[in-house]
């Protein structure tokens, strides 16, 4: 088990009051993770004493600020054990990532009559860029359906995928469910119609090991400040083969190898794709998160979440009136969705905020799933290596004062 309290002292934020005198409950992370100190160090360190653009200069400190950067990019490629750092793209988020692919692999690979296959469990990031793809092309998009308890309908997989299905793309643990879903079986469905196959690892990276040369899969993107990182960098990694195929992305500086008025060629991977003075402070400051992560240990992590999470549905589950979506706790990360009979979930998240507890409401960027679902609203409590039994217990007593207050 994880030194919790020890780990709570290396996030400054934790010690905070919500309120005065109301100490703060993060159960948010799904959302967005907070930093420990070594990363916001990090970062300031950057500002304070580099603070200078890379790739682009001879002095020290452009030189201190490149070799700091892809540094970053170095660990990240081992943290997530691709086989080459230049196989790793830093866009601003896993949208980006998306939207790169649909852009440059998508537009020349997709013709009319082609089919994209999702599933009706995508966070919205994994569906309109090729919603968008597919009505520019012609393409259909497909999508596999989620059973009653959150898991993916694995029984309609050979009918939806054909000869016809050019791109499978599919998250690998759904931000509403926290269903972890069997990446590599679904990998392996998509290469043998000949599909390449995309992952939305953001609710993954964070918070379990990620092989990406064990799941086999042609992309993969996820987000920093998901994973105890800065906002506005995250991850696409892609197998060289078809990253050297694709067009760039976005045209300007860094991106190029030679310019003339007559035309250019491109830079090298992973460069050809970073069009732009790039988000130096934030991929320096998500390497120090990896980092972090890494010495704490990703199983150790994993282990600490499912603890909470069966700890919580069990908790939660005595409410009366309250509904819990997603699949039992050996089968999810740290998430747990619910509603409350006669309470909209925007006040569950009003009337416990009082009380210091920040929780998620609404459709988490996943209007599909809750119009399956047919609720046009749910609370999400999410946890991470910070979070403690303690926390739960307070949100539970605020989700039963909530329920008195509304004379439920």
């Amino acid at each position: 088990m994880l030194d919790v309290e020890k780990i709570r002292a290396d996030f400054p934020i934790l010690s905070v009051e919500a309120y005065p005198g109301v100490p703060l409950v993060y159960l948010d992370s799904a959302a967005s993770s907070q930093k420990p100190e070594v990363v916001l160090a990090a970062m300031d360190a950057y500002y304070r004493q580099i603070n200078a653009n890379v790739h682009r200069g001879i002095h020290r400190l452009s030189e201190d600020a490149t070799n700091a950067y892809e540094a970053a990019r170095l660990k990240i490629a081992r943290f997530i054990n691709a086989p080459d750092e230049s196989q790793i793209i830093y866009v601003r988020n896993a949208t980006e990532g998306f939207n790169l692919v649909a852009y440059s692999w998508g537009r020349q690979n997709i013709q009319a009559g082609d089919e994209i296959l999702l599933t009706e469990m995508e966070h919205h990031a994994n569906l309109v860029p090729w919603q968008m793809l597919a009505e520019e092309k012609g393409a259909v998009v497909r999508y596999i359906p989620f059973l009653a308890d959150g898991t993916l309908d694995l029984s309609r997989l050979d009918g939806l995928l054909t000869e016809r299905t050019k791109l499978f793309s599919f998250t690998a643990v759904s931000n509403v469910f926290g269903t972890i879903n069997p990446v590599r079986q679904l990998v392996d469905a998509g290469h043998a119609v000949g599909a390449v196959v995309m992952v939305d690892a953001a609710q993954a990276v964070p918070h379990t090991a990620v092989d990406v040369q064990a799941w086999d899969c042609d992309f993969m993107t996820f987000s920093g400040h998901k994973m105890c990182g800065p906002t506005g960098i995250g991850i696409l990694y892609g197998k060289r083969r078809l990253l050297e195929s694709m067009p760039p992305f976005m045209g300007g500086g860094d991106m190029i190898r030679r310019v003339t008025l007559e035309g250019s060629t491109w830079n090298d991977l992973p460069w050809k794709f970073e069009a732009g003075t790039p988000s130096i402070a934030e991929g320096i400051g998500l390497g120090t998160a990896v980092d972090y992560l890494a010495g704490i240990g990703m199983d150790n992590i994993h282990a600490h979440e499912q603890f909470i999470t069966h700890y919580a549905l069990e908790a939660l589950s005595e409410i009366k009136g309250i509904t819990l979506y997603g699949p039992p706790a050996s089968q999810r990360a740290g998430v747990a969705t619910f509603t409350i009979q006669g309470i909209h979930p925007h006040d569950i998240s009003e009337v416990v905020d009082k009380d210091g507890i920040a929780i998620r409401a609404g459709h988490h960027c996943a209007m599909p799933l809750h119009l399956r679902l047919n609720v046009s609203a749910t609370a999400r409590a999410s946890f991470y290596l910070h979070t403690t039994t303690q926390e739960i217990d307070k949100l539970v007593a605020s989700l039963n004062r909530t329920r008195k207050l509304f004379r439920l």
